[in-house]
């Protein structure tokens, strides 16, 4: 093999890879298989993006062998890839990890069409050193975009993304998909949305979400990350489901944020793992009269007898375990034990006494719930 030598070579090679469509959809899908979010968008817009990312360098290509200062060039391009990303709700890292996909898609061709024309080594290394300066500069230059229009836009992107929030999740109306998607909210791989509640008072710290009637509302293609949560926020997060469900889904959410936040939890839930608690919340009526026939002779403002059914709901709830029912009252198995006795002669009866099934244990726990939330 004939070994080349001086910048030429490489110069042409690297204009040549700039105008050569195959190319160009090389760098598009390595960017849209390694960023998810950004495959959600269309190819059509990415190849758009990526088409004047590759014209922006050509001059910087052509000047390869003057070490022209990278910070010098037009990045225009990038900036414009970074504002649009924001507008739409792209995470920034998704952003990140599809422009670094590219850049690293990039030199790899460089570095097989180089070797395949005999550029020796050391002017191989000089090229990769120069290509990862240029795509440092591209990075940083998307980030810049991505900043200066969240700073800009964040009322008006807001204002447009409440709209659709309380018209999908509040009225009941499903929004075209494409007006979704401009607004940031995209579906998952399959079309599904998961819609969420919390009562965080700060809806810019989580993904895609606005301030609805008191609560952050929020529609994700995924449920937002526990390290994404506000400090002491609530969070009830819905099964992927597509947009016709999401408003019986989302009233299910504030149902259980409105739930949860008077008993102190924080923290991310699934709905699914609060099912029992919302469906015996939705008839009070039954409950109190359930806690009425079952614990009629307690007390409600008696702070004994509120001890003893904290207690005996506990019990329930640690699978009717002395030793764990006391670990979570941060007290000794023998109170816990004089507290149920106390109970059961007060009452008359004792929860999940017995061979009991299920549903008696169920029962109980609905009426020491209902009766506890007495003032």
């Amino acid at each position: 093999m004939t070994v080349v030598h001086g910048p030429e070579p490489v110069i042409g090679i690297l204009l040549d890879m700039a105008s050569d469509t195959d190319v160009c959809g090389e760098l598009v899908r390595a960017a849209r298989t390694r960023s998810p979010e950004l495959a959600r968008i269309g190819e059509a817009e990415t190849r758009s993006h990526v088409t004047a990312l590759i014209r922006a360098a050509g001059p910087w290509l052509a000047a390869l062998g003057r070490a022209e200062a990278v910070d010098e060039q037009d990045f225009g391009a990038a900036l414009l890839l970074g504002a649009d990303r924001a507008v739409q709700g792209v995470a920034v890292t998704a952003v990140l990890q599809g422009v670094q996909a590219g850049l690293t898609r990039a030199v790899e061709l460089a570095v097989d069409r180089c070797r395949d024309a005999g550029i020796p080594d050391a002017a191989l290394l000089s090229v990769v050193l120069r290509m990862k300066e240029y795509g440092d500069a591209v990075e940083r230059h998307v980030v810049n975009g991505y900043r200066a229009a969240e700073q800009e836009a964040p009322r008006e992107a807001g204002a447009v993304r409440g709209r659709l929030l309380r018209q999908l999740l509040i009225d009941g109306v499903v929004p075209p998909a494409e007006e979704l998607t401009r607004a940031g909210l995209h579906p998952n791989a399959d079309g599904l949305h998961h819609c969420f509640a919390a009562t965080a008072a700060r809806p810019h710290t989580l993904p895609v979400s606005a301030l609805l009637d008191g609560r952050v509302a929020g529609l994700a293609p995924r449920p937002p990350d526990p390290g994404e949560l506000p400090p002491g926020a609530l969070v009830g997060v819905a099964p992927a489901a597509p947009a016709a469900e999401l408003r019986a889904l989302y009233r299910l959410c504030a149902r259980a944020v409105d739930l949860g936040g008077p008993q102190g939890r924080v923290g991310l839930y699934d709905l699914t793992d609060l099912a029992a608690e919302l469906a015996l919340a939705e008839q009070p009526l039954l409950g109190a009269h359930l806690s009425s026939r079952l614990l009629g002779a307690l007390d409600p403002a008696d702070d004994f007898h509120r001890q003893l059914a904290l207690t005996a709901r506990t019990f329930l709830e640690h699978g009717r375990r002395l030793d764990q029912t006391a670990a979570a009252l941060f007290t000794h198995p023998n109170t816990v034990r004089y507290r149920l006795g106390r109970f059961q002669q007060i009452t008359g009866d004792q929860p999940g006494e017995g061979s009991s099934g299920p549903l008696h244990t169920l029962q109980w726990w609905w009426a020491l719930t209902t009766w506890l939330g007495v003032a």
